[in-house]
């Protein structure tokens, strides 16, 4: 159930005044040192970062997707290896035990989830499946009233900070593509899981992704995520709120990085003037902001068709995706442009958001993946 409209707003504000007072102020901070700092956690915590996806049952603050998108706009106007701390706990992580598990497993995580007490991180992309999700080689073979999953896990996040894992696997291996997978909820401290070391990354320092390794690790049947050979619908339909969410802090890191180029634009001065005075700064500015208004526009409008259930949402969430992550691109792009040398040097923080976005395109579907899915809807749909 949506929220009041003063609770909403009281919401809103209180996360915009964390991370205005908080997290920019520690942002090359992150970026030094590689990591978030535990009393930031801790107030993320506190704050109920974590649970604004999970059902107010279970602890969280159940929020409807618009409501989301809108803390998450906020949450983009800083460096993304913040949201990132909750990202995966609020989405993909604990969405497929929202939508697909059972009371028990419900019970079980979702609390600790909602309060950060655990973080969950889920387990897709292998080194040969990561768009071609239908080709995971990681097998999870019954054997009585267990399964053994064996094989590995690419990229993924925030899996050295993780207490559970949402693990994509091959149930039957005689089954090729989607039909052959099954969806798993498995603690991190099950034997015969490692999680290799952090990767170095070319952005997003502070957020982290490692591989996860399953080498003849025995799960109880009572691990299935939904029901056998379903694991492939269980990803598809996460990922379509993991996009929509993507996409709006895509859209509130644009709005920061036109907000630092219009300020740099008024007080920098060439040829006796604000360079903001000169046409072509003008037009880079305006691209960005009517690119980023056609992206804030989206992701609402998807978001609330997402609340109503309307059909199509699919096409709109991947729609947004892909319109949203290369719209920030570009305007980081731009940013770094109206910065000049500026751009190019650290301490302006310009050229690390250059680098932080550059990820969107590529997780949670690459931006040709989001152009298949839209297509095929597209295709499928006589009547457009």
């Amino acid at each position: 159930m949506a929220l009041d409209i003063e609770t909403r707003n009281q919401l809103i504000e209180t996360v915009r005044r964390f991370v205005r007072e908080r997290l920019v102020p520690i942002e090359a901070q992150v970026a030094a040192n590689d990591e978030v700092p535990a009393e930031i956690v801790q107030e993320m915590r506190e704050l109920g970062l974590f649970g604004l996806s999970i059902p107010e049952e279970y602890g969280g603050l159940g929020l409807t997707m618009e409501e989301e998108v809108l803390v998450c706009l906020e949450l983009g106007q800083t460096s993304p290896a913040f949201r990132s701390v909750i990202g995966t706990t609020v989405g993909i992580g604990s969405q497929g035990i929202v939508m697909f598990g059972n009371d028990e497993q419900k019970a079980e995580w979702l609390p600790k989830l909602a309060s950060g007490e655990a973080i969950s991180s889920f387990c897709l992309t292998e080194p040969e499946a990561g768009s071609d999700a239908a080709s995971v080689r990681t097998t999870a073979i019954p054997d009585g009233n267990e399964y053994v999953l064996n094989g590995t896990k690419r990229y993924i996040t925030n899996a050295n900070r993780a207490s559970v894992l949402t693990v994509m696997a091959r149930s039957d291996p005689a089954t090729p593509g989607a039909k052959g997978i099954s969806s798993f909820v498995i603690p991190v401290d099950t034997p015969g899981i490692t999680i290799g070391k952090p990767e170095a990354k070319m952005g997003q320092a502070g957020a982290h992704i490692c591989d996860v390794v399953f080498d003849d690790c025995r799960v109880p049947r009572s691990c299935l995520l939904g029901e056998e050979g379903q694991g492939f619908k269980v990803a598809m339909q996460v990922l379509d709120r993991g996009r929509i969410h993507i996409a709006s802090v895509c859209t509130g890191v644009a709005e920061r990085l036109i907000r630092e180029s219009v300020q740099y634009a008024r007080e920098r001065e060439q040829f006796g003037q604000a360079i903001g005075e000169f046409q072509l700064i003008q037009a880079m500015l305006a691209d960005s902001q009517t690119e980023c208004f056609a992206a804030r526009s989206m992701v609402m409008e998807t978001a609330r068709q997402y609340d109503e259930g309307a059909s199509g949402v699919s096409m709109n969430a991947s729609s947004c995706k892909l319109f949203a992550s290369e719209m920030v691109g570009r305007v980081a792009d731009r940013a770094v442009q109206v910065f000049g040398g500026a751009g190019y040097v650290t301490d302006y923080g310009i050229e690390r958001f250059y680098r932080d976005v550059r990820i969107f395109r590529l997780y949670e579907g690459t931006s040709q993946i989001q152009q298949i899915v839209i297509a095929r809807n597209l295709l499928r749909n006589l009547e457009v």
